[in-house]
């Protein structure tokens, strides 16, 4: 039993790194709000509790600065597609010390 709960334990943590779970909680908490706009959208072929995880190719505006692209992935409800299709504008947490490293601000849309 006890290696049961060891090995899903282990899975989950898995999934939170494979998924950027864990990398857009943190960004949530620290990072520097901006918007994006949504270049190309792409099925990561990875879902959570039946949502989503997609990939994303944003150009992102920072508030301060030029626009550059990047890419990240986000848990997405089914619910909320349509809200991600090129063309949309996000708000988004941008990692100050590497404006690379985005996640979509989940609690703004």
């Amino acid at each position: 039993m006890l290696s049961v709960l060891l090995f899903s334990f282990c899975a989950c943590a898995v999934v939170n790194k494979w998924d950027g779970v864990s990398q857009a909680k943190e960004l949530q908490k620290t990072g520097q709000p901006a918007e994006a706009t949504v270049v190309q959208i792409w099925d990561t072929g990875m879902t959570v509790n039946n949502d989503p995880v997609i990939g994303l190719l944003l150009e992102v505006h920072p508030t301060n600065g030029e626009a550059y692209q990047t890419k990240t992935k986000a848990l997405v409800s089914r619910v909320h597609i349509p809200q991600f299709q090129p063309g949309a504008v996000l708000p988004v947490r941008v990692d100050p010390k590497d404006p690379n490293r985005v996640s979509v601000d989940v609690y703004q849309y």
